[in-house]
């Protein structure tokens, strides 16, 4: 029985995770096997993401020397900490599994990221850019080029994105919620749609904008929304076409050969829909347009028309003021009120 349950570790905590978690690990673990390579240690991501023993030669000297890496090649200080992060993870299910010294797990768990106060100087000390698809500041988006991204053609491919505009033009939503959003979660009647929200762990519900309805109702009218049980968005083909709807739950065989039922892939991915947004930036303009510089778009002018910032921080799905308290202040205009003599 001990020896089953060591040998099935990795595959349980796997069964345990979202797709979105189990991406982000393999894209992780690819990462600090191109490090492995060059000391010398030969492993791939695949194996470091499901076989135990490939975890054996690890000690806190080599992850303490990945952490330095991914300084010197450049990360961000965000992407360390999440990449050192999960290499932490795998070597305690490699200890688990029997492969890893518990003694050399103690002295793994020891190597710290980096805090928020120490984020700065670090950067400040580093020559090198980092390495990061995140912009250093969002691109900037006015009315009247939000209304042109909002508007398109009357195609297939022209009402998904009027969907998908619209979404984080208006709601801000983020890429990846956006991706994760069903057709059974929209709500016709009450003009409403309800979402989750991976990053804080939350499920909400919004009104639908005039913009929003409209979009979702030319999507559907059209015949261009899947069925119910599949994600909302598909994905683009050559020529325009729209590619099949993705079902949210998929048959495949587990370790065993048993069929069981797992999670399914969302029609456009959080970066595929990345890229679109660029594509559809980029035909009005705008250069590096992203997802994100709609939802700073979207809270930047809820802002300025004087949202509170509690309806911020709800609208936006943030945990804390902290978000809110900045697209307010950033939005002040600093002379108001400031008596002067004529």
């Amino acid at each position: 029985a001990n020896s089953y349950a060591q040998n099935s570790t990795f595959a349980d905590y796997h069964r345990r995770k979202s797709i979105r978690t189990r991406k982000i690990h393999s894209d992780n673990l690819a990462t600090f096997a191109a490090f492995l390579g060059e000391t010398g240690i030969v492993r791939t991501g695949p194996q470091l993401q499901t076989t135990p023993s490939a975890w054996a030669v690890m000690t806190d000297g080599l992850v303490t020397a990945y952490r330095e890496w991914l300084l010197q090649s450049g990360y961000a200080i965000g992407s360390i900490n999440l990449k050192l992060s999960t290499v932490k993870i795998y070597c305690k299910l490699a200890t688990k599994a029997g492969a890893l010294d518990v003694r050399e797990h103690a002295m793994i768990r020891l190597v710290d990221g980096f805090s928020e106060t120490e984020t700065k100087m670090v950067d400040d000390m580093r020559s090198q850019c980092r390495v990061s698809s995140k912009k250093a500041e969002p691109t900037h988006i006015d009315l009247a080029q939000a209304r042109q991204l909002k508007r398109h053609p009357s195609t297939a491919q022209g009402r998904r994105d009027a969907v998908l505009m619209t979404l984080l033009i208006d709601h801000g939503l983020r890429a990846g919620e956006v991706a994760l959003l069903k057709v059974g979660d929209f709500n016709l009647t009450e003009g409403t749609f309800t979402f989750f929200r991976p990053k804080v762990n939350k499920t909400q519900t919004h009104i639908m904008t005039a913009d929003t309805a409209a979009a979702i109702r030319a999507y559907f009218e059209a015949g261009d929304a899947p069925a119910a049980g599949h994600f909302l968005l598909r994905g683009s083909r050559k020529g325009g076409e729209l590619s099949a709807p993705k079902p949210l739950k998929i048959w495949e065989d587990d370790e065993d050969g048993n069929p069981r039922e797992i999670d399914g892939k969302p029609g456009m991915s959080a970066s595929s829909l990345s890229m679109r947004v660029r594509a559809l930036g980029k035909r009005i303009g705008i250069d590096k347009l992203s997802a994100h510089d709609c939802r700073h778009y979207c809270f930047t002018d809820a802002a300025r028309n004087g949202t509170g910032i509690v309806e911020l921080r709800d609208a936006g799905g943030w945990n804390s003021f902290a978000m809110p308290n900045e697209y307010i202040a950033a939005a002040a205009i600093a002379n108001k009120g400031l008596k002067q003599s004529a």
